[in-house]
């Protein structure tokens, strides 16, 4: 062994999806607006009348947050009184999948641990 070369080097997290997925965690909203916005309310004003607790400003920021990952896409719409909707993007399909993936595998968890 000692004349071979070594082949692997240190594999590191992926850094930026880990701290996507971190920090959309820590917003104790996000998930709730993927919810509200797979039962098509995408208008922010619908989205506080739906959920008791969630205010326009701790909304406006998970909403801009999930923008600026690439996860949601924000339409303004040229209109009075003016009209914004929220969507999911491609990406934040397959960044939503893996949110799926990491509840299936709590869900695993849990039952593993609560036998």
């Amino acid at each position: 062994m000692n004349n071979k070369e070594k082949v692997f080097t240190r594999k590191a997290a992926p850094e930026n999806s880990a701290r996507m997925v971190e920090s959309i965690y820590g917003c104790k909203w996000s998930l709730t607006v993927y919810q509200l916005l797979a039962h098509e309310i995408n208008r922010p004003g619908e989205m506080v009348r739906n959920v008791d607790g969630l205010t326009t400003k701790v909304l406006n920021q998970c909403l801009k947050r999930n923008v600026e990952f690439g996860i949601l896409d924000k339409v303004s719409f040229n209109e009075l009184p003016p009209r914004v909707e929220y969507h999911v993007t491609a990406f934040g399909t397959k960044f939503l999948g893996i949110l799926a993936q990491l509840d299936t595998l709590q869900d695993e968890i849990d039952q593993q641990y609560h036998r």
